[in-house]
């Protein structure tokens, strides 16, 4: 399969390691690729990434493309832009690239402007995966693993025990690809729970302001929720 990944920050790629790990071919979308490559100063958002410039030495097979053109290659996409940019990067990537295709929507809409900690935008009566879809009627875009770090995403062993993944989508086959990912990624079946269409996504979304709580109050990023449920659904 190939993926293409929108966003050259941790996330993207973490999960990009990943993906060429199990085989598959993966492309990095960004703005721009000779200032993404210019730049000499680590990430400041979160814990300190080298520039995306050391990552691909080590990644060569990689390609870093205009969002256009990623979007257009890609197979299946990964929205791990910062949320409240994911809207231009999807309307540069050009809608003609994206009808039918399933998103994988791993970004939380994160507004840091008024410093830390970060608030919602938006919150509560939307979500980001609900404005992807209904700004993008063309795509089939499933929400997930937005509520942990990239590397519990990628590989869940780092928690031990039960934990879980969530799935928000309005397409039955997105959401069937994007299971079969998570199950490559070492997720269980029992693992992931599928809590219904897109509208569903505000939940996950709004448990960021927690998770940023407690990775303060724990000191590191290695947990995730787990659901004990007292009758599990048939």
């Amino acid at each position: 399969m190939r993926y293409a990944i929108l966003g050259t920050g941790i996330v993207g790629r973490t999960v990009a390691e990943r993906l060429l790990s199990l085989g598959h071919e993966v492309v990095i979308g960004t703005r721009d690729p000779a200032t993404t490559l210019a730049r000499t100063e680590p990430s400041t958002t979160g814990a300190p990434t080298a520039p995306y410039a050391e990552w691909q030495e080590e990644h060569l097979e990689v390609e870093l493309l205009p969002f256009a053109d990623a979007a257009r290659i890609g197979e299946v996409l990964v929205n791990a832009t910062g949320g409240r940019v994911s809207i231009d990067a999807l309307n540069a990537a050009d809608a003609g690239h994206l009808d039918g295709k399933v998103l994988i929507d791993i970004a939380n809409p994160l507004d840091f402007s008024q410093g830390m900690p970060p608030v919602l935008d938006p919150a509560n009566t939307d979500s980001l995966g609900e404005l992807i879809q209904r700004t993008f009627p063309g795509l089939r875009v499933v929400k997930t693993l937005n509520t942990m770090t990239a590397a519990v995403m990628v590989d869940p062993a780092r928690v031990p025990g039960e934990h879980n993944v969530f799935l928000s989508g309005d397409d039955e086959s997105a959401k069937k690809t994007v299971r079969e990912l998570l199950h490559s990624f070492g997720w269980p079946e029992a693992s992931v729970l599928d809590l219904g269409g897109i509208r569903t996504a505000r939940g996950p979304e709004m448990l960021l302001p927690i998770w940023i709580q407690l990775m303060g109050h724990l000191g590191h990023a290695d947990f995730n929720f787990h659901v004990q449920a007292a009758h599990p659904k048939a």
